[in-house]
């Protein structure tokens, strides 16, 4: 059952007297918190599906280069000839920047990307709740926070999803959802429904540190770093023997430089504190490069040199 207005059901299949729009094949307004490497990557995959995105940032600085990182992005679709002309720029038109919180009322579902601090977080949702309304869809990007602690930030947590969009949010089809302790079976339904409209794969997992891909994700670039540190290869030899051994479309290395060395960093470090595994603990290397500002293609040196430091290069 669906009206203009939109609509839940709570767990015994009633309706109630709100709730969240049906999300599925309709084109809505979708805003993106966040506009760093993770933000931008998932207001790419909003227009690109023909959702309005609101794409909000603190500063201007961060929101320009996540609006220059979306565009980029779709300029190169358009010269390798996934998208044509037009279609980029439908998509580039979709696309609105703001600072101010304020601006994201019409929104049907919030996708949060902030940075992994659990305050921070619960604050950003306790802000929403008296801003958009009682139907829209709360989503978390975390990967190594509780869901049901951000979700504890809003009155609504029923309406909270965890899902994690696999980096680079554009072209991988992972997303992994976890429910926390209170999202109520509408929210879960309507989540997937929306994923599946963006052409994403969804993966349901339980709220816990890491969930799937970074239980394995992380110890295995750590181990790739120790390799590189112990002298075992070279940083091209293991990315080429990566993709050439077991089909990873790109090895640990450019993966680390798209995702940047200081999140790594942080998603480690968080993930070595709750779980207490000395596999999750990012190596010396790491704290090396991120104190000398070699964080990846972003500021145009990581493990590789770059010239173009927009996400995915031209």
């Amino acid at each position: 059952m669906t009206t203009d207005e939109g609509w839940r059901q709570d767990d015994d299949g009633q309706i109630a007297d709100s709730g969240v729009l049906e999300v599925s094949g309709q084109r809505r307004t979708v805003a993106v918190l966040g506009a760093g490497t993770m933000g931008s990557g998932i207001a790419t995959v909003m227009v690109r599906a023909g959702h309005r995105t609101l794409l909000y940032d603190v500063a201007e600085t961060g929101l320009a280069r996540g609006i220059e990182t979306v565009n980029g992005f779709l300029d190169k679709s358009a010269r390798l000839g996934k998208l044509t002309a037009d279609e980029a720029a439908a998509a580039k038109s979709l696309l609105v920047g703001t600072t101010d919180l304020g601006d994201l009322a019409p929104s049907d579902v919030v996708v949060e990307a902030v940075w992994e601090d659990l305050a921070l977080k619960k604050e950003v949702f306790g802000q929403l709740d008296d801003v958009v309304p009682e139907r829209t869809l709360f989503h978390t990007n975390t990967s190594t926070l509780s869901v049901t602690g951000v979700a504890s930030g809003s009155r609504l947590a029923e309406r909270v999803v965890g899902t994690h969009y696999c980096n680079p949010a554009p072209l991988m089809k992972l997303v992994e959802v976890a429910n926390g302790r209170h999202t109520a079976s509408w929210a879960t339904r309507a989540t997937l429904e929306f994923l599946s409209s963006l052409g994403k794969t969804s993966v349901i997992t339980k709220d816990r540190p890491g969930f799937i891909v970074n239980r394995f994700l992380i110890p295995w670039e750590n181990s790739c770093i120790d390799a590189l540190e112990a002298g075992l290869g070279t940083v091209e030899s293991i990315d080429a023997a990566v993709p050439g051994s077991i089909g990873h479309p790109m090895g640990p290395f450019r993966l680390l430089d798209i995702v940047g060395l200081d999140i790594h960093q942080q998603v480690a470090t968080r993930l070595y504190e709750q779980l207490r595994d000395p596999r999750f603990f990012p190596p010396p290397m790491v704290d090396r490069m991120v104190a000398a500002g070699d964080l990846g293609r972003k500021t145009g040196r990581g493990f590789y040199d770059y010239d173009d430091t927009s996400l995915f290069g031209s």
